[in-house]
């Protein structure tokens, strides 16, 4: 049977039969491989989430995987059976900021499929198929569902610039973290150092491209502070001055975390004296998007050992105290339909 999961409110959650809903004009119906939880899902579940960015009663599920079953009228019929992952903000497409690209700073308003739409805990989704981004035939699908995750840290590498040879480092070891080390590894640093609090991530991040490896405790000395990009993951307000401190001046900082409300932040001063240049990420544009599909399909980012559990949708609850358990056995939960 078709079942999905519905968050009615803060804490109440069923499991409810599901009927996929056919696609209408400019839409695609999708069957869900998987759909992964990350820390936007546990607020939602909560009810910690910031007003007028979630709406109840909903389906949750922001980063997920598939395959086309179906397109409505104006969709080329050869999506149909193509595997595929989707953006999730849903955008005007006719404000300045959509026609310059800026699609997640659209101002008709927050809409994004998970937390105001109906999103991928369930059998089927139905979205504009104007949001999907087309996989490789031969590509898993259990690793594309992380995809959403690493286009946001897309949008943070793009806004980075990291040019070859140059020194780059990443503060945070958690999926994020680990996503970023792929991306600057790509562009072919001169160093990559990881600055994280888990010592038991060192082994992975040098997997994936890591020259070093630090912590901040007296063991490991001073933190250099010479670097010219440094990506941000942690998301608090530590992370972030800690990712300024480690950058040269004129360096390059992009913060993707997100430090609970009333955190002290960076030092204005500083930021100025040092000439430092600062991005901030909140979601991922189509050309990180892009960009992400394109670096996945060359085999250039490798997901599948960021994953530690696949639960069915009945296991909704059991996902959410896994992802907040702080246990360091615990990756990327995925939850997934077909699974009895």
């Amino acid at each position: 049977m078709s079942t999905a999961v519905v968050v009615e409110a803060p804490g109440r959650h069923r499991l409810v039969p599901h009927e996929p809903r056919q696609p209408e004009a400019g839409e695609a119906l999708v069957r869900v491989h998987a759909s992964g939880i990350c820390g936007s899902d546990r607020e939602l579940y909560q009810g910690n989430r910031p007003e007028g960015y979630v709406r109840y009663p909903l389906t949750p599920g922001h980063e997920w995987s598939g395959t086309v079953e179906a397109v409505g009228a104006g969709v080329p019929s050869t999506l149909v059976g193509r595997k595929v992952v989707g953006e999730g903000f849903r955008n005007c497409q006719v404000c300045d900021r959509c026609h310059a690209g800026e699609t997640t700073l659209c101002t008709a308003g927050y809409e994004e499929t998970g937390f105001t739409q109906p999103g991928a805990m369930a059998t089927t989704l139905t979205l504009p198929a104007r949001l999907l981004h087309v996989l490789p035939d031969d590509c898993d699908l259990t690793a594309a569902a992380l995809l959403e995750p690493a286009a946001c840290i897309a949008a943070a590498a793009l806004k980075a610039n990291a040019r070859p040879g140059e020194r780059v480092a990443v503060v945070g070891t958690g999926t994020l973290g680990m996503f970023a080390v792929q991306f600057l590894k790509a562009g072919s640093p001169a160093e990559l150092l990881v600055v994280g609090t888990r010592p038991d991530r060192a082994g992975m991040s040098r997997d994936f491209g890591a020259t070093d490896f630090r912590t901040k405790d007296a063991e490991n000395g001073a933190l250099p502070d010479d670097f010219d990009v440094v990506i941000e993951t942690a998301g608090s307000a530590d992370a972030a001055r800690t990712a300024a401190a480690l950058l040269r001046r004129g360096g390059r900082l992009v913060l993707t975390g997100i430090p609970a409300p009333g955190a002290d932040g960076l030092d204005p001063t500083d930021l100025v004296v040092r000439q430092l240049e600062v991005h901030t990420v909140f979601g991922a544009p189509p050309d990180a998007w892009a960009h992400t599909v394109r670096v996945f399909g060359a085999g250039l980012l490798d997901p599948l050992p960021l994953v530690t559990h696949e639960l069915p949708l009945a296991e909704f609850p059991h996902a959410i105290e896994l992802v907040g358990s702080g246990d360091p056995k615990v990756g990327k939960v995925l939850l997934r339909p077909s699974l009895p």
